[in-house]
C-alpha cells in the first residue's frame, strides 16, 4: 500500500507540473486565472462529490471555517505562482518552490508539536543558498523570484495545515470546502475593490484551457493529495511535491524553448536543491528504519 500511494504521489506531482505550462499557455492575467481555476474546481468537485459519488457535504461550522482559512491561503499560493509565471517564466517559478521544504521543516513541528529535525534545516539552509544564487544570476526576473518564493510560504503553510485537518471528514469534502472558500474570498475581494467586471476580460480558449487544469490538473489531484494523508506525512507530501520543478522545468525547456533557457548557474543550483531533497528522504528513511 506504501508503494502504491508513493506512485499515486509522483502522478500527481507530475499533473502539478504541467500546471505552470497552462499557466504560460494561458494569456489572462494571474487574478483571472485563479478567480476561474477556483471556480470550476469547485464546481467539479461538487459534481463528483454530490452526483457521482452521492455523498453529502455537511461539515460542521467549526470545520467550515477552519477549511476556509486553509483555502484562503491556497488562493494566495496559487496567486502568486502563476503571477510569478507571468512576470518571468516556469522555471523561475518552480524552482522557488524548494523553499518549502524549509518552511515545513519549521512549520510543521511547531503545528504537529514534533522536535525540528536538524538535517530538514541543514538541507533548507543549502536550498536557500541555491535560491540566492538564482536570484544574484537571475536578477532580472526578480519580481518572479520574491512571488515566487511568496507561493512557498502560502503552499506550505496550505499543505501543513491540510495535514492537520485530515480525517474530519471526507477527503473530498475537504479540499471542496478549500477550494470553494478560496474563489468566494477572491469573488468578495473583487466585488469590494471594482474589479469584478474584469473577470469578463477572458476568451473562450482560455476558458477551456482553465477548464481542462480546474478538472484534470486541480480537482483530481488535490483529491488525491488529501486522501494519500492517510499513508504520508505532511513534510513526504511537500518533499516529494519538490519534485514539481523538475517535471516542469524539463517540459518547459522543450515546449517553449529560447523563454525557458536558463543560465548554466540555474540549473547547477537547481540540480543541487534537487539532490538536498534526495539526501534528506535517504537520512529520513534510515532513521525511520532504526526505529522500526
Amino acid at each position: 500500500m506504501q508503494k502504491l500511494a508513493l506512485f499515486r504521489l509522483h502522478l500527481i506531482v507530475f499533473l502539478w507540473g504541467f500546471t505552470a505550462i497552462l499557466g504560460k499557455l494561458i494569456k489572462a492575467n494571474a487574478q483571472i486565472l485563479v478567480f476561474y481555476r477556483m471556480l470550476f474546481a469547485a464546481i467539479f468537485l461538487y459534481a463528483f462529490i454530490r452526483i457521482y459519488k452521492k455523498e453529502s457535504i455537511r461539515v460542521s461550522k467549526k470545520l467550515f471555517f477552519q477549511l476556509a482559512g486553509v483555502g484562503f491561503f491556497m488562493a494566495l499560493h496559487w496567486y502568486c505562482f502563476f503571477y510569478s509565471i507571468k512576470v518571468s517564466n516556469v522555471s523561475i517559478a518552480l524552482s522557488c518552490l524548494s523553499l518549502s521544504t524549509l518552511f515545513a521543516s519549521v512549520l510543521e513541528p511547531i503545528v504537529f508539536k514534533r522536535k525540528i529535525d536538524l538535517s530538514e534545516v541543514i538541507m533548507g539552509g543549502v536550498i536557500v543558498a541555491c535560491i540566492l544564487l538564482i536570484f544574484k544570476t537571475e536578477f532580472q526576473y526578480k519580481e518572479g523570484i520574491l512571488y515566487g518564493i511568496l507561493c512557498a510560504v502560502f503552499g506550505t503553510v496550505f499543505s501543513v495545515f491540510n495535514g492537520k485537518l485530515f480525517g474530519k471528514t471526507s477527503s473530498g469534502n475537504i479540499i471542496f470546502y478549500e477550494i470553494f472558500s478560496g474563489w468566494f474570498v477572491l469573488m468578495l475581494f473583487y466585488l469590494v475593490t471594482g474589479q469584478i467586471m474584469q473577470m469578463n476580460e477572458i476568451n473562450y480558449r482560455d476558458l477551456a484551457l482553465i477548464g481542462l487544469l480546474a478538472s484534470v490538473f486541480t480537482a483530481y489531484p488535490m483529491f488525491e493529495s488529501v486522501k494519500l494523508m492517510k499513508y504520508i506525512s505532511p513534510f513526504t507530501l511537500i518533499l516529494t511535491v519538490n519534485l514539481e520543478p523538475v517535471y516542469g522545468i524539463i517540459l518547459a525547456f522543450f515546449i517553449f524553448g529560447e523563454s525557458e533557457h536558463m543560465s548554466p548557474i540555474f540549473y547547477v543550483a537547481s540540480l543541487v536543491m534537487i539532490l538536498a531533497i534526495v539526501v534528506n528522504a535517504l537520512i529520513k528513511t534510515r532513521k525511520q528504519k532504526k526505529l522500526n
